[in-house]
């Protein structure tokens, strides 16, 4: 009965969003006020419908419902209850039912949190989140029904979830990565509301922007915590394969960035409208594009749901008609968003434009590398273009944009004198120089000339940033007061720029200055690796909730300090696959990878050994970037009334 409520909920939903797409917008053209107010509460109402929808698909999980064909097929009896209830999103139709449910939270609390927002201006923008929201809901309801039943027959038993999927990752990620995914949609829909009335003042590029960083937060974090799981939990030995579908979550990410500093131009000097309008459709248009390429079963991939054509083939009709409506409104419509700015060359303005220009690039080098395969696929030419290709290109976008990002925060608006521009650059070239000798005594034996080039840059940014910092506080008579007087949007602008300088260093490290070797190991052999000594202990059993596995145990002995390491074999006993799980000791400095491989002659193991240097420091980053979002989203400038600046 629950699973029937659930599906028929899900079934009024849809008919909600319909009403909800049309009559607002309606109202809002022809100024019937009954109409325009009708959006919030019918946005509120399809919400609450959503969630009922979803938790009886959660219940069908936690209770074994395995008459619900989901269930039977993504789920088992001695699955550990936490992986039940994530199941829910472990397969196509059940992540879908979730993405469908961030969007109309996202929805709900634009409607919750505009009281100070014109009402026709509201009712756009939620009946443009409720047209995108009919477009998924058809699609779950008429291809891809969560709730469909095996009756009168039905399994006993599951078919388990994918083991790859039980893992604490898998908990976290996929709602992380919707939020930030769906969460563009809400600057999506404002910048087509700024088009059909022809305003984009200070004072919405404001109001929208909290939101667009929120929606960035997320989606860097997600993205993070997929790179953070695919590292530990593949036994790979890597943190990013250039993936069609991690690609596909990059590569809005990129255009979000963007977004989220034209949109501070746009408040403050009025420029780049028409531009911030754009990065704001393509953004969402992107994270569209992804839903195609990890639905529609155009690629194969460890992350995809890998479906059938009709699925595809509907993502792609819906993907089309929101991108050629979106793309044509702003060609008859971008001429009435006008920027009202002057500046100069050298300016803060200018060095905004070369950020985003750059960033622009690289996500055409992403773009080409991720369809290109796809469309010759279409021509039945197979094509592979792999890690080399993006690693010898995007390099070439991202060093000059972290380069120009030690100069550009600190410039001022308008013009910038080019005396103090050469004396501060000068200055900071000095710092960066001076950090980078203090690191000398342990980055000695770095041969490689890329590790060189980018630490300088990350201690450019870095000194840049202290420099900004300190300039900003020498007059008065207290650098503290002095300090707590820069807002919180300043601090979390530096922060986050910093986490792209630890960020950088990680990655560098990592790529360049890592160890591994693949080595034949039998009980109680050793292997000398660096400044390590591996010692394999021997072999054990292990019995889990719902595998059983081979752990091998190992020794590490780093410059006389021991620890020890433990890799698993686990042969899951509903579905016979076997996975590896990787044995990790962290560090600030280096991680010591172990991966158990496969079983050779004898007593003889196939064994892994990595030393990932700084790996952790990649993430770390991101964390920093994230904090940073919170800090720029916590100013109180964000929290002022704007309906008199609106209006």
């Amino acid at each position: 009965m629950i699973v029937e409520i659930a599906h028929f909920c899900l079934i009024l939903a849809l008919v909600v969003a319909v009403v909800t797409a049309i009559a607002p917008m309606w109202g809002s053209f022809y100024n019937q006020s009954i109409l325009v107010r009708f959006a919030r509460p019918a946005t509120h109402v399809m919400f609450v419908l959503i969630f009922i929808s979803f938790a009886g698909l959660v219940h069908a999980f936690a209770t074994d419902n395995f008459t619900v064909s989901y269930v039977a097929n993504h789920s088992y009896s001695r699955l550990p209850f936490i992986y039940k209830i994530c199941a829910v999103w472990g397969a196509h139709e059940g992540s879908m039912l979730l993405w469908i449910l961030v969007l109309a939270g996202w929805s709900s609390a634009v409607a919750l949190f505009s009281r100070q927002l014109p009402e026709q201006a509201v009712a756009r923008v939620l009946s443009v989140m409720a047209f995108i929201s009919v477009g998924f809901l058809s699609f779950a309801v008429f291809t891809s029904n969560p709730f469909e039943r095996l009756l009168p027959y039905f399994p006993i038993d599951g078919r388990d979830l994918n083991p790859l999927l039980q893992d604490f990752g898998f908990i976290i990620h996929p709602p992380f990565l919707y939020m930030g995914y769906v969460g563009f949609a809400v600057a999506f829909a404002f910048a087509i509301s700024a088009l059909i009335s022809g305003e984009l003042d200070s004072a919405w590029a404001r109001w929208s922007r909290p939101w667009t960083v929120a929606a960035w937060i997320f989606l860097t974090i997600g993205i993070s915590l997929g790179s953070w799981w695919a590292y530990y939990e593949l036994g790979w030995g890597g943190w990013w394969f250039w993936d069609p579908v991690e690609n596909a979550s990059f590569m809005p990410w990129l255009t979000g960035t963007a977004l989220i500093h034209t949109l501070a131009v746009s408040e403050k000097r009025g420029v780049f409208k028409a531009w911030t309008v754009f990065l704001a459709l393509i953004t969402f248009c992107l994270s569209l594009l992804g839903t195609f390429i990890v639905r529609s079963g155009v690629i194969t991939s460890v992350h995809s749901f890998a479906q059938d054509p009709v699925r595809g083939l509907f993502i792609l009709i819906f993907l089309a008609i929101v991108v050629i409506a979106a793309l044509t409104l702003f060609i008859f419509r971008a001429g009435a968003v006008r920027s009202t700015g002057r500046y100069q060359l050298l300016s803060k303005e200018s060095f905004l434009l070369f950020n985003n220009v750059l960033l622009a690039a690289a996500l055409l080098v992403v773009l080409f590398g991720t369809l290109f395969p796809l469309i010759m696929e279409a021509f039945d030419q197979s094509v592979s273009v792999g890690a080399p290709y993006f690693n010898l290109l995007f390099p070439i976008c991202m060093l000059p944009l972290l380069a120009l990002l030690g100069i550009g925060h600190w410039l001022h608006w308008k013009n910038h004198p080019v005396e103090r521009l050469l004396k501060t650059a000068r200055n900071i070239l000095f710092v960066a120089i001076i950090f980078l000798v203090a690191m000398s005594y342990w980055i000695y034996s770095f041969a490689n000339t890329i590790i060189w080039i980018s630490l300088f840059i990350a201690f450019w940014i870095i000194s840049s940033i202290l420099y900004d910092v300190v300039d900003k506080t020498k007059h008065g008579q207290s650098r503290l007061v002095a300090l707590k007087k820069l807002k919180s949007s300043y601090w979390g602008m530096q922060l986050a720029h910093s986490g792209l300088a630890v960020t950088l260093v990680g990655i560098v490290m990592v790529e360049y200055n890592s160890i591994e070797k693949l080595i034949r190991f039998a009980p109680n052999d050793q292997f000398e690796v660096a400044n390590y000594q591996v010692t394999f202990d021997g072999l054990s059993k292990v019995n889990g909730p719902n595998y059983i596995a081979t752990r091998g145990s190992f020794t590490v002995n780093e410059n006389g300090k021991e620890f020890k390491v433990h890799s698993e074999k686990r042969r899951y006993t509903a579905s016979g696959q076997i996975m590896t799980e990787a044995g990790i000791n962290p560090g600030f400095s280096r991680d010591v990878y172990i991966s158990l491989g496969e079983k050779l002659e004898g007593n003889e193991w196939s064994v892994r050994i990595y030393i990932k240097s700084f790996v952790r420091w990649i993430w770390f980053g991101t964390i920093l970037m994230a904090l940073g979002g919170l800090l720029a989203m916590s100013d109180r400038r964000y929290r002022l009334k704007l309906k008199q600046k609106i209006a």
